[in-house]
């Protein structure tokens, strides 16, 4: 009895590990600024609440993060969470925030949803901004 419960151990471990693996999503970083860090800190009531008073002016790293259906603006917590731009990550929801691993790494850094828009929603939104420059580039040149 013990043989079979260790070959089925032994057997259902590869399963359960890619079970786990295959929570995570991949998306690709490809924008990255310093904000302002209220929103990670303290969530969608304090950054939509009207003013407060004046705390820290901590700089937090704002990144997009493209996936294959949506397309995330996340903060991190703090100056030190940076993610390489151009870098495809592993990314899961967890509660209102993404847990992101880089690099195959140990632990998961949590970055607070800023912001989450349908992927082709978002295309459109780049080509109309595009498109405008274009015009005004060409208006420019003609003068």
């Amino acid at each position: 009895m013990k043989r079979i419960s260790i070959v089925f151990l032994v057997c259902s471990l590869p399963v359960l590990l890619a079970a786990q693996i295959s929570v995570y999503q991949h998306g690709t970083v490809i924008r990255m600024h310093m904000g302002d860090c209220i929103l990670a800190h303290h969530g969608f009531m304090v950054a939509f609440g009207g003013p407060s008073a004046s705390m820290g002016q901590d700089s937090c790293p704002e990144y997009t993060l493209v996936s294959d259906n949506v397309v995330f603006v996340i903060v991190g917590r703090s100056s030190n969470q940076l993610i390489p731009l151009a870098e495809t990550i592993d990314f899961r929801l967890q509660k209102s925030e993404l847990a992101v691993r880089v690099d195959d790494a140990k632990h998961e850094a949590k970055f607070a949803i800023k912001e989450m828009i349908v992927r082709s929603e978002w295309e459109r939104v780049q080509r109309h901004m595009d498109d405008k420059l274009t015009a005004s580039d060409d208006h420019a040149a003609m003068r």
